[in-house]
């Protein structure tokens, strides 16, 4: 008698559908929020998508540009104000 299942054929190929646009969405959130975190994840997801052969390959090079962007957009706000809030009035 059997008592665990049997063994699922894994391909990879949802997980890495899933990480490319995890990739997306966080690196455009990054843009507004939290771009120290979410730039370096999104930049993960994206190049790790990419290795396994994602088949939205499109998706994942924009998470993975839009992580960059989000580490420039930090950089400009360090060099612009010192440091990372956004302010309307300074």
């Amino acid at each position: 008698m059997r008592l665990t299942a049997p063994p699922r054929e894994r391909t990879g190929r949802r997980d890495t559908e899933g990480m490319a646009v995890a990739s997306f969405v966080l690196g455009l959130v990054g843009l507004v929020v939290l771009n120290l975190v979410l730039g370096p994840v999104a930049i993960a997801l994206a190049l790790t998508a990419l290795r396994r052969g994602t088949p939205r390959r499109f998706r994942a090079v924009l998470g993975l540009v839009l992580g960059v962007a989000d580490l420039v957009v930090l950089a400009a706000l360090l060099a612009v104000h010192g440091g990372t809030a956004w302010t309307a009035f300074g």
